[in-house]
């Protein structure tokens, strides 16, 4: 056949195909979404990081000669959530030597109270540092779990026994295992329950650490954790019931009802931004409990914004580029996005929150979603 006979057939071929295209009829349902490829299975945190240099910009610019890891964002004070994250890296970055030096921080100086959980916050220059000895629950998650993977890691016994000793305190002192809502976990052992405020019990989803929670059975298993993970998904649900989409950084669960808790601004801000970032580092949950994260991550031409979930709209922004990591991380999860390599290169200058949102966006990243990373 010659090549111009080829080419009037083919012509002819798709002008055939087109009309029968064409006349698919009105109103036919649209193809289904595609599922996400979720990832849940048990994966140890420990030599999970693949990119070194991220670990060491992080170290040198937040972590002390003594252990602290110090919030250049909040008047460089130390808290267990800082020090937990950097635990966690240290483990990841199988960095034994740096682990050890912030867990010594940690424990001569936020393990003051009369329980096994942390003082949450240590404030340079005064005296005493820590003026307030409540603790924060997800601080207290973070040292736990991160004390769990440097015992499967190192095989050392004395870190699985402490990491024990933080769990089980964790279990008994700010799960409420008896709600309409089931197990809830309380921000802190005082001022958020049902007997200290009217809107109460008061929840922070961004505090349900839910890829610690598979993890912390290795050391507590006598406690629920896959019951509040559960928990932890029906209330991030029920919180958009109203039409507010996206959740606020806090909750009232009162008789099970969900909704912004009275005396904090309703935004879906600093806190509650690690949601996402926590749902797809456990590889769980369904489309729903995605598709507004998602839908807010796509705005990307400028800062990423924080919301008034009352009304919609933006009431100020994420101006860090670190906060833009989760958006690429949830394009990763829902869509199969790629990531660019600037999500793996150290950006001098910004504050800690940014700087650690990113570098748990790409040990996620590393350990659920390798196909999607381009780092």
């Amino acid at each position: 056949m010659s090549r111009a006979l080829a080419s009037v057939c083919l012509a002819l071929l798709v002008a055939a195909v087109a009309p029968a295209r064409a006349q698919a009829p009105a109103g036919a349902p649209a193809p289904p979404e595609r599922e996400l490829a979720l990832n849940a299975r048990d994966i140890p945190l420990g030599g999970a990081l693949k990119t070194p240099r991220l670990w060491q910009a992080w170290k040198a610019s937040f972590v002390s000669a003594q252990g602290r890891v110090i919030d250049s964002g909040n008047g460089m004070i130390s808290h267990s959530e800082g020090q937990g994250y950097g635990m966690l890296f240290a483990v990841a970055a199988n960095d034994r030597e740096t682990f050890d030096r912030i867990w010594g921080w940690t424990r001569a100086n936020l393990m003051v109270r009369d329980d096994q959980l942390l003082a949450w916050r240590w404030e340079p220059g005064q005296r005493p540092a820590i003026a307030d000895m409540n603790n924060a629950t997800d601080g207290d998650i973070l040292v736990a779990w991160a004390l769990t993977e440097a015992a499967e890691l190192w095989a050392e016994l004395s870190y699985r026994i402490a990491a024990r000793r933080v769990a089980v305190e964790v279990g008994r002192k700010t799960i409420i295992f008896k709600t309409k809502r089931g197990a809830l976990l309380l921000p802190a052992v005082q001022g958020f329950s049902a007997e200290e405020r009217p809107d109460g019990p008061v929840v922070n989803l961004s505090y349900y650490v839910f890829p610690a929670f598979p993890r912390l059975k290795i050391v507590a298993p006598e406690y629920d954790w896959s019951g509040l993970v559960q928990t932890g998904l029906d209330i991030l649900k029920a919180s958009a019931a109203d039409g507010a989409k996206l959740p606020p950084d806090w909750l009232s669960v009162k008789d099970g009802e969900v909704k912004p808790a009275e005396g904090f601004q309703p935004r879906f801000a600093y806190n509650a931004i690690r949601i996402p970032l926590y749902l797809a580092w456990a590889g769980i949950g369904e489309k729903e409990h995605y598709r507004e994260f998602q839908t807010w991550g796509k705005r990307r031409s400028g800062p990423l914004p924080i919301i008034d979930v009352k009304s919609g709209r933006e009431a100020d922004s994420f101006r860090e580029p670190g906060y833009s990591s989760v958006a690429q991380l949830l394009e990763c999860v829902v869509s199969e996005g790629t990531t660019g390599a600037e999500l793996a290169t150290p950006r001098p200058g910004q504050n800690y929150y940014p700087a650690t949102l990113n570098l748990l966006a790409v040990l996620a990243i590393q350990m659920r979603y390798p196909s999607c990373a381009r780092i």
